[in-house]
């Protein structure tokens, strides 16, 4: 069975409610052949008129041209603008198709991969699909047309020299098929450099404040000179190759050219044709030349940038969420882990046999130390990593086999890592949705961001990853995120971490004070007053869960939780 073509659905996308603008393009491009043929016609007529001194033949030649220039330049003015509504229109469905694909990547993805990769191919990669792959359509169309319009006009005037015309086409031809092949890999290096590089920068300008404090400004010179140089490598060994490629065609098409001339101009000498017709031809020769050096030329790039779509494609299915079974948006049971071992790298183990029960509308807390697997666990839960053993259930039903969309529709994370768009603080609270006003201010409110808004607005545009406000503004926006959208399980991974005491207390206060929730909170605040409110504690050490029980017996046992207690001083 035939495996099926991943680039289709996106050349698809470029032809979607575009089709009559596509075809309005190819047609005001197909008007330049015969245009093109008559300016010939008119010139071999100026030619013979000139030899046959008729001042009154070349004055109606002379209206003719003007008359033709007129038409020409409108035509091309109206080209020009279809190729823009059509080209406009085929990238913007592109990069929207491909956009929403990625979209539907499961969160996992977006953990494990380089996200430079994404911006390259919708950036650099897309402008060469728009020149050689979609605009070289276009000329592969007319290309041929031309060539055949122009041998039958020429049929018109003398077959031995049109035979002539032909074979001495074959020269270039020689020339760009030796070259054409290679013009793919040439492409497709570039496109990986260019990947490498965007990626790179990316990395080095989201971590310029450490680069800084640590003063290791000639190293990420260094890091990134390597990478400038390797895609610029590329770029001059891709330009090397076309030009080269050109050159030799080029050169061939001068030899071309001048054997039409000469051709010609031993039969005129014969008696054969006329000088008019000689220029003519050697006019025209370039319309015959054209095809048959262009189109194996135009086909490698085609087929380079072809190769472009085709890795999108590849990208977008790289860990691509799975497919499965609905669960009903809100908790009627519990979540269960049985057993469950999971670890990033193989034989490194950061989760070790897990068991636990989260029964619905309930309240949990998850401690223990830095890198005991806190995190981890939460990233499971949210459907991030399918390579755990044991059992992960929901109501019932293992994780692995529901729908990611469906589980996210039932669980909400608050991480300590949090993302701020360059927008309003409203837009960013309600994540571009519309939701009443009354919620919205609610959910700022129980996040602590009333002081915000009631200084900067709503309307107070955050900043590049919310480089606009502090660090707990934006951790506040997060958890008002996540409050607002009101989702039947809440999970915080050490969501206060980076608001004061105060702040942290009330807004820890204000979640476990939310009615018919599942809650979930990691957390490294050791308050007795808020421990004690915890249906139970689970504690991690080393990835195992070593203790659990609520606050006031699992002080009694003075194990390890009793030491993290004690240790934290509150």
């Amino acid at each position: 069975m035939k495996k099926p073509d991943p680039a289709r659905p996106y050349i698809r996308a470029f032809y979607e409610r575009n089709r009559l603008r596509f075809l309005g393009t190819a047609a005001l491009y197909i008007l330049e052949i015969p245009s093109m043929l008559v300016v010939s016609w008119v010139l071999g007529e100026v030619m013979d008129a000139i030899a046959a001194l008729d001042t009154g033949r070349l004055v109606r030649l002379l209206w003719a041209a003007v008359g033709i220039a007129v038409f020409l330049g409108a035509a091309e003015a109206l080209y020009y603008r279809a190729l823009s509504g059509w080209l406009g229109r085929a990238l913007r469905q592109y990069k929207s198709y491909a956009f929403r694909r990625l979209s539907e990547k499961g969160i996992t993805a977006f953990t494990r991969e380089n996200t430079g990769r994404y911006l390259s191919v919708l950036t650099s990669d897309v402008t060469v699909i728009s020149s050689d792959y979609l605009q070289n359509l276009l000329e592969l169309i007319v290309l041929p047309l031309n060539f055949l319009a122009t041998l039958v006009f020429l049929l018109t005037y003398s077959p031995a020299m049109t035979g002539a015309a032909v074979v001495l086409c074959v020269l270039p031809f020689l020339g760009v098929a030796v070259f054409g092949p290679e013009l793919a890999q040439r492409e497709k290096a570039l496109s990986d450099a260019s990947e490498g590089f965007v990626g790179r920068v990316k990395d080095l300008l989201s971590g310029f404040a450490v680069i800084k404090s640590f003063k290791a400004e000639p190293e990420a010179e260094h890091i990134f000179d390597e990478e400038n140089r390797a895609l610029e490598l590329a770029r001059s060994r891709r330009l090397l190759w076309r030009g080269t490629m050109q050159g030799i065609g080029s050169s061939l098409s001068v030899v071309m050219q001048f054997g039409i001339f000469f051709i010609g101009a031993y039969l005129a000498l014969r008696g054969g044709i006329t000088a008019g017709t000689v220029l003519i031809f050697t006019n025209l020769s370039h319309s015959l030349l054209q095809p048959v050096q262009q189109i194996p030329q135009l086909l490698a790039q085609r087929k380079a940038a072809r190769g472009l779509i085709e890795k999108l494609a590849n990208i977008v299915e790289e860990n691509a969420a799975r497919s499965g079974e609905a669960v009903e948006p809100v908790l009627t049971d519990a979540i269960a882990l049985d057993r469950v071992s999971f670890g990033y790298e193989p034989d490194k183990p950061v989760l070790r046999d897990v068991s636990l029960r989260l029964e619905a509308g309930r309240k949990y807390a998850l401690v223990g130390a830095s890198g005991s697997g806190k995190s981890t666990l939460l990233n499971l839960l949210m459907g991030g990593c399918d390579g755990y053993t044991g059992s992960l259930t929901v109501d019932g039903k293992e994780l692995r086999s529901i729908d990611p969309d469906s589980l996210y529709d039932l669980e909400s994370l608050i991480g300590q890592n949090v993302f701020v768009f360059d927008d309003t603080i409203r837009r960013n609270i309600t994540m571009f949705r519309d939701f009443p006003a009354e919620a919205v201010d609610s959910a700022a409110d129980r996040a602590g961001l009333s002081p915000l808004l009631a200084e900067r607005g709503p309307d107070y545009r955050c900043g590049e990853n919310g480089a606009g406000l502090s660090g707990g503004e934006r951790q506040r926006v997060s958890i008002a995120r996540a409050l607002l959208r009101g989702t039947s399980v809440l999970l915080l991974d050490e969501a206060t971490a980076s608001l004061d005491n105060e702040t942290a207390f009330a807004v820890t206060q204000a979640i476990l004070d939310l009615r018919g929730l599942t809650r979930l909170i990691v957390t490294h605040r050791l308050d007795r007053a808020l421990l004690a409110q915890y249906d139970e504690i689970f504690v991690l050490r080393d990835g195992r869960l070593i203790e659990r029980g609520g606050f006031d017996a699992l002080m009694d046992e003075k194990g390890y939780f009793y030491s993290l207690y004690t240790i934290s001083g509150t």
